[in-house]
């Protein structure tokens, strides 16, 4: 049978992968070493040129269904690994068939929930891994997703301002609808506390988290968190007319949540007294679309957040209240972020992405000017970061394609701990 790729703007090269071979039997002279997750396939992850893919083997229903549905995902928005491909028609050098593949892109500065644990992550953060996943179910439901097998597993985590966005990373078991059922909600919901309760049993079994975590609270707190979110986004609010400023309130909170609101339904009873309001569509990425149409970068939502309160202490600062918001946020840009980020040393840059280096500096000079009683240099404090901080991060991204394929290593099934030799940059009370 004749090798089929069916892609997206696909990569010449992925022609030249050893596709007769097993995905198990992948070696150093193709994967690339990067941490993967826990899967129930065969998962290889490998590096053509300047782009990095995630290749999976599975029955063709699955590949297929799952290429698609990521595809229809995609479009709508939602935070997902980039589908780019099946392969199929693939055969031994004995003409024995072998199960497809579906090709992902890798998704930059992401790490499964194991390896965040192995590469230091403190405990004390495991509510916002779940609060992370909370948010990609909730976004992942308005648009009429359900997932059937929500699980950490199933998520890769990306950093933003000292938190975490959570990317789908397997839509194998998904299903796309109009609209959800409260029944699949709630299913998506036992199965995600019956998933994640095992995975935290299993990190304290490894000894990659504290023994006294206690893994009821952390599933009470998935199942509150959710209520909580789901609620403020679709819930219907009761108020008189002279409280129409209830309106305003419900945007602003939405807005402090990330979320924009595209449409309202507002509906007053009979004699025009009482005013009931529901959400009816609702928009995630508030911070981010500001920022990117202030100063062009598309970054994390909170990591946006954050920036967006950096400009406004900036312009509050040099006393530029009268001017023009997108001057301003030029100015920020080319006098700090640029200038920040650009200083990271060659051999740094693959530690973190660039917005999220740009707020751990802001940490740490919030941590320096209090120990030394004085506003820290914002530039003083980024040598001083990258020396004392940075340098002792572990990888978490690929940042040069000149390596050889001999430096290269298969990607390890468990990857090992890593010794937290640094504690991160102080953070506000």
């Amino acid at each position: 049978m004749a090798l089929r790729i069916v892609a997206t703007r696909p990569n010449p090269a992925l022609v030249t992968l050893p596709w007769h071979l097993p995905l198990e039997d992948w070696g150093e002279n193709v994967c690339v070493s990067l941490p993967r997750g826990i899967s129930r396939h065969v998962v290889r992850i490998v590096r053509l040129g300047t782009d990095v893919y995630a290749v999976k083997e599975t029955r063709e229903r699955w590949a297929f269904g799952e290429y698609r549905l990521l595809r229809d995902l995609q479009r709508l928005g939602l935070p997902t690994v980039e589908p780019v491909g099946v392969v199929e028609g693939r055969e031994t050098a004995d003409d024995e068939p072998l199960e497809p593949c579906l090709v992902t892109r890798h998704l930059r500065f992401s790490l499964p929930y194991r390896s965040l644990f192995s590469h230091g992550l403190p405990s004390d953060d495991l509510p916002t891994l779940v609060d992370a996943l909370v948010v990609l179910l909730v976004r992942l439901h308005l648009a009429g997703f359900f997932w059937g097998d929500v699980s950490l597993s199933n998520v890769l985590f990306r950093r933003s301002a000292g938190e975490f966005a959570a990317y789908l990373v397997d839509a194998e078991t998904g299903e796309l609808h109009e609209k959800l059922t409260d029944g699949q909600r709630a299913n998506d919901i036992e199965v995600a506390s019956t998933n994640i309760f095992g995975e935290l049993l299993d990190l304290q079994a490894g000894g990659l988290v504290a023994g006294e975590i206690d893994a009821f609270a952390i599933v009470e707190r998935l199942q509150e968190r959710y209520d909580a979110l789901w609620g403020e986004l679709t819930g219907t609010e009761e108020f008189t007319t002279d409280e129409m400023w209830k309106i305003e309130q419900r945007i602003e909170r939405l807005n402090e949540l990330g979320f924009d609101v595209d449409e309202l339904d507002i509906v007053t009873d009979w004699d025009g007294s009482t005013v009931h309001l529901q959400p009816r569509v609702v928009e995630a990425g508030h911070h981010r679309r500001e920022l990117q149409s202030l100063t062009g970068l598309n970054v994390e939502e909170n990591q946006a957040r954050r920036l967006l309160n950096d400009i406004a202490g900036f312009t509050a600062s040099a006393q530029l209240g009268g001017e023009d918001r997108a001057v301003i946020a030029h100015r920020w840009l080319t006098e700090f972020y640029e200038p920040v980020t650009a200083m990271v040393p060659d051999d740094l840059r693959g530690r973190l992405e660039p917005a999220e280096v740009y707020h751990e500096v802001l940490e740490h000079r919030w941590y320096l000017s209090e120990q030394d009683g004085r506003e820290a240099d914002i530039f003083d404090t980024a040598r001083d970061y990258f020396r004392r901080v940075l340098s002792t991060r572990p990888e978490e991204a690929i940042t040069t394609a000149s390596e050889t394929t001999a430096e290269m290593a298969a990607v390890p099934d468990e990857p090992e701990p890593e010794p937290d030799l640094q504690p991160g940059p102080a953070r506000r009370a």
